[in-house]
């Protein structure tokens, strides 16, 4: 069976846990999967992290990647995506790709022989998710029935840190203005997961009592940029500031997928401050990336 990784919730908790497990071994010891081989990676849309991330995990397991800009390849403008998927995957042993619509990625693993992993959609950010999970677990061990907050949009990179939470058994509390939250239905969804709890607040003090963990992201994300200031004002606030920290456990962390915009969705003081583990978790993307690939490539 091929394996494709588009979101988290499609993983299942079983395969996250052997993606953690693989992020935590050392490089030599995952072999070279990859060696001799391509990657084809494909960016609709830029990036820092996730650009250097993946080619460095994909040179670590041997292969030799290939980044392709998105009007290079041209997706369902010069070639129709199936094509493209059809053709790349008889130059490569993976297809990675950042798009802006998630229906991209389905389409190329619906006709794709060699595994498709997601590196941003509009509806998931699966990588960005296990790095998270990698970063609390070093914190704190095991995270069931550990509380972990969202402040903010409830975008692509909260569903995805929602469904890896949830198959850890954690309890989620999220702090949203009520058009950037998550429905009733999400919630339902994240308990059937596996969380142990997921309850949607207005006030991110209260939502932030008792967690171990602080998360959030920018208020506009790539391509929203036309709504940046009525979103500001949706989203006053909601700043992670000492007051939010404060609220959360003693020893509590706070987490930014970045990049950051200090003074919006969080005070410089608390990420630049003890409490931040954003220079980490971003480190972590690279582990993560290399143990999706590994685990893609079937290694175990």
């Amino acid at each position: 069976m091929i394996r494709h990784v588009l979101d988290v919730a499609g993983l299942g908790a079983g395969a996250l846990e052997e993606i953690c497990a693989l992020a935590g071994r050392d490089p030599a010891a995952l072999g070279r999967p990859l060696a001799g081989r391509g990657a084809a990676l494909i960016f609709e849309k830029p990036s820092n992290r996730t650009r250097h991330s993946t080619e460095m995990a994909v040179v670590q397991l041997g292969g030799h990647p290939v980044y392709t800009k998105g009007d290079e390849v041209g997706l369902d403008v010069r070639e129709p995506v199936e094509d493209v998927a059809r053709v790349l995957a008889g130059y490569h042993a993976v297809l990675a790709a950042r798009v802006f619509d998630h229906r991209t990625l389905v389409r190329m693993a619906d006709v794709s022989p060699v595994p498709v992993v997601n590196l941003l959609s509009d509806l998931a950010h699966p990588l960005q998710a296990v790095a998270d999970i990698l970063t609390m677990r070093r914190e704190f061990g095991d995270l069931r029935e550990r509380s972990v907050c969202w402040v903010g949009d409830y975008n692509n990179v909260a569903r995805s840190l929602a469904e890896a939470c949830a198959l850890q058994g954690a309890a989620l509390r999220f702090a949203s203005p009520e058009r950037h939250a998550a429905d009733e239905r999400e919630l339902v969804r994240l308990l059937a997961l596996g969380a142990a709890s997921a309850e949607v607040y207005r006030d991110p003090v209260l939502a932030a009592s008792g967690s171990c963990a602080v998360h959030t992201d920018t208020w506009t994300s790539m391509g929203q940029e036309a709504e940046a200031a009525a979103r500001r004002e949706e989203f006053a606030g909601f700043t992670v500031d000492e007051a939010v920290m404060a609220a959360a456990l003693p020893d509590a962390v706070f987490m930014h997928c970045l990049p950051a915009h200090r003074g919006e969705e969080v005070a410089a003081a608390v990420i630049d401050g003890p409490s931040s583990r954003v220079v980490p978790q971003a480190h972590n993307r690279l582990h993560a990336a290399r143990a999706v690939l590994a685990w893609s490539m079937g290694v175990r």
